[in-house]
């Protein structure tokens, strides 16, 4: 998978910590001025540790051979990650979870109508790349979908999102009982499938266009960086919107003695079979389409006219797998913490590919064992972190979040009581720093982006990114809310940017299930993966040529993460701040206000234009387009439960910011004691945003701030359970879950409350604000 953001978020309002440019000398949020003076002395010595060729070794050696769950690389990767955590004087052992891997056993793409072709389905290899289609590699295959035969005529959906349905749809094509072909892009490749199904389709294709990433953009691999003409992704299509992990141990860890459920009853398995295919392979079969001309938004860039189908082109899909339990290994290694050991700042990433995986996952596994051996030096020479830090290498991830989410469930009641963040990242380029998570986090992301330098330009990679966001504004690349909030803070030299995270990666069962925050980490921009993402050319050689070539933006994320951890775990009192939350959550429900009144008039207008029959007058009788569907009436909704509790919450965080600048300012004079209670009231925070009753129809989502979008796959939605109702005119759902969300924001706000009369009781208990209406939420020391 990908942890690659899309969406960027900005909170302006950074409370009583906002920042300048950089941190003052030895002053570091959470720290007292002597124990921030060592800590800046610590970091210096860390990133002295970090050696651009040691990162440029470990990936040529990981990234040799292919790397899937089940193969031999992949298990002498881990072994290797162990022998060197424990060398470098980590505590570490390797947890082992037996999942559900099924791998290719027969696969079928012929054309039998009106001509025959049989797909390649098969990655060549390329000049002057030794380790590209090596020997042992799986093809090219959709992991999760069901076995399969069949034979139908083909329809193009375009990207196969809910849009393109309706529209297909208006141009009277009916894709039920088709073979469905939709390109990769403008959504997760499980919902093509998963639409697909829905819309009665029999099979689903999935081809990588070269308008989006192929020749269209550049010259192809090997000259180039785009996709070749035969290169494929592959990619999971399980469906993860209803929870990662093994398909068949749903809510408990996948031990070799799990009980496991029946194959035929996994909900997350597609029902049809699907496949994906090169746009060498795709070319025959879209040419011979007739019927309806696609609209001019459809086309693609291949050399021919793009139609709708259906037929003349038929084709049979087949698809068969060993359906077989496969071992993954995670790694995990510990440095236990010297005054708070039962305090956890966790960092991981993962080390298994589709094939060789030197981008995606490699390239920043191997920083995250740069960090390690950075650690390992500042043990030997008597440094012991205050809360225990442990660092992970998961596997699995490409195939649904295996390993994090296994080793979550296994640990679950645990990382709930100790778990303080969670560090993620999941690939790694040259460019520039975007960060998504939990906007608690936010100001330490801010802090730490301001002390790490860029290595091409000479600043730091916070000034790097804001200049990157204010050059983006004048050159008309970003437009939207999001973008001017990011403009703004940026010419204000606010925050950095925090996008709320899906389920892109293996932060999803931290955040999402257990309710830890969480950071998704990457440098990128000046990298150029896209062409060969999931594809058996994501190695090494095209790394080395397209991605760091100096391996130095490898130091780069390991400088950002290394010192997330560090201070995170060294800190007097957590590093947290909250009135960027209370911002952005009042903000989410004013746009959820604003959809609600935009789907208002959308409805009032498509209505009126269908009762004076102006669809009908408009159509070119020759030409199929249908009326779009009347739109049902959309009713009034009242949001005054959760505005009340927005406004409460925002109280809540600024009284709390500011008694912790209050007692910053006093050096943290306050006792042991209230700093212990502070940090244990901050610990669980978190979990305060979570729902016991879950997002609608998928229970084990549970954070109600935002949550994987039921459309858009990897991408959040914020303040998911009232927007998505919302938006799909489901208005009984919207009503039932306001007082749920309210709820948790209620629970937030008295948490906080009681962290900031911990902190700082000479000031008072702050104003609670507006009371919210009653709602579902975990209790305040759940």
């Amino acid at each position: 998978m990908k942890g690659y953001p899309v969406l960027w978020v900005m909170s302006l309002a950074s409370g009583a910590l906002g920042l300048a440019a950089a941190p003052q000398a030895a002053s570091l949020a959470g720290f007292k001025a002597a124990a921030a003076a060592a800590e800046m002395s610590r970091e210096k010595a860390f990133d002295a540790a970090l050696d651009p060729a040691e990162i440029r070794s470990w990936l040529e050696t990981m990234s040799a051979e292919p790397n899937h769950v089940g193969s031999p690389h992949d298990k002498a990767n881990a072994d290797f990650m162990l022998e060197n955590f424990r060398r470098w004087g980590w505590d570490a052992h390797i947890e082992t979870f037996y999942v559900l891997y099924p791998t290719p056993k027969h696969l079928t793409l012929e054309m039998v109508a009106p001509s025959p072709y049989t797909a390649r389905l098969s990655e060549p290899a390329v000049e002057g790349d030794p380790t590209a289609a090596l020997q042992g590699s799986l093809p090219p295959y959709n992991v999760f979908c069901r076995d399969g035969d069949v034979t139908a005529e083909v329809v193009y959906v375009n990207y196969g999102m809910p849009d393109d349905y309706a529209g297909l749809l208006r141009h009277g094509v009916d894709p039920a009982g088709k073979i469905v072909i939709a390109r990769y892009g403008h959504g997760w490749r499980g919902l093509k499938v998963k639409l697909a199904q829905e819309h009665g389709a029999v099979g689903c294709i999935i081809y990588s266009d070269p308008r989006d990433d192929g020749y269209w953009n550049g010259d192809t691999y090997p000259k180039g960086t785009s996709r070749p003409e035969f290169g494929v992704q592959r990619g999971a299509i399980g469906d993860i919107l209803l929870y990662t992990g093994d398909a068949l141990t749903p809510g408990v860890a996948a031990t070799k003695d799990a009980k496991r459920i029946d194959l035929k009853d996994a909900p997350t398995l597609m029902s049809i079979p699907a496949l994906p295919i090169s746009y060498g392979d795709a070319r025959p079969i879209l040419a011979a389409l007739e019927g309806p001309v696609a609209p001019e938004a459809w086309r693609g860039a291949l050399p021919i006219t793009y139609h709708l189908g259906p037929g003349p082109a038929k084709v049979r899909l087949a698809v068969s797998s060993n359906w077989e339990i496969k071992p993954v290994y995670d790694v995990i290694a510990m440095l236990r913490g010297s005054d708070h050991p039962d305090q956890w700042v966790i960092r991981g990433n993962h080390h298994d590919g589709w094939v060789n995986g030197a981008w995606d996952p490699l390239s920043a596994n191997v920083a995250l064992m740069a960090e390690a051996k950075a650690f390992g030096v500042l043990s030997k020479s008597g440094w012991r972190p205050r809360r225990t830090l442990i660092y992970a290498s998961w596997d699995g991830e490409e195939a649904g979040l295996l390993g994090s989410t296994e080793w979550t469930e296994a640990h679950a009641e645990e990382l709930q009581r100790k778990a303080v963040l969670y560090i993620n990242s999941d690939e790694n380029g040259r460019g520039f720093l975007f960060a998504g998570g939990s906007l608690s986090l936010q100001h330490l992301v801010t802090e730490v982006a301001a002390a790490v330098p860029d290595p091409e330009a000479g600043v730091s990679v916070l000034e790097r990114r804001r200049a990157r966001i204010r050059a983006d504004a004048y050159e008309g690349d970003s437009s939207g809310a999001d973008a001017d909030l990011g403009l703004k803070a940026a010419e204000q030299r606010t925050e950095l940017p925090m996008n709320p995270l899906g389920a892109g990666s293996d932060y999803t069962a931290f955040v999402q299930h257990l309710g830890i925050a969480s950071v998704n980490l990457i440098y990128g921009d000046e990298d150029f993966e896209e062409g060969i993402y999931h594809s058996a050319y994501d190695t090494f050689s095209h790394y080395q040529r397209f991605g760091d070539p100096k391996f130095q933006y490898g130091v780069t994320l390991a400088m950002t993460s290394g010192r997330i951890a560090m201070r995170a775990a060294d800190a007097d009192v957590l590093p947290l701040a909250f009135s960027g939350l209370a911002a952005a959550v009042a903000r989410y429900s004013k746009e959820i206000q604003s959809t609600l009144a935009s789907e208002r008039d959308r409805a009032a207008k498509t209505n009126r234009l269908l009762d004076e029959g102006v669809f009908k007058l408009a159509a070119d009788p020759t030409v199929v387009l249908l009326p779009p569907q009347r739109a049902p009436e959309v009713p009034a909704i009242d949001f005054s439960a959760l505005d009340a509790a927005a406004a409460r919450l925002s109280a809540s965080a600024a009284a709390y910011d500011q008694a912790l600048a209050r007692a910053a300012d006093l050096d943290y004079r306050i006792g042991d004691s209230q700093i212990d209670r502070v940090n244990q009231l901050l610990q669980g925070l978190e979990q305060t945003l979570l729902s016991p009753k879950g997002m609608p129809g998928r229970p084990w989502y549970r954070h109600m701030v935002f949550a994987p979008g039921l459309f858009s796959g990897y991408g959040s939605k914020t303040l998911p359970a009232v927007r998505e109702a919302v938006e799909a005119g489901h208005w009984s759902e919207a009503n039932a879950y306001i007082p749920i969300v309210a709820g948790v924001l209620e629970a937030a706000a008295r948490r906080l409350d009681e962290a900031a009369g911990a902190l700082a009781p000479h000031l008072g208990r702050p104003s609670a604000g507006p009371k919210a209406g009653a709602g579902e939420a975990p209790p305040p020391d759940s």
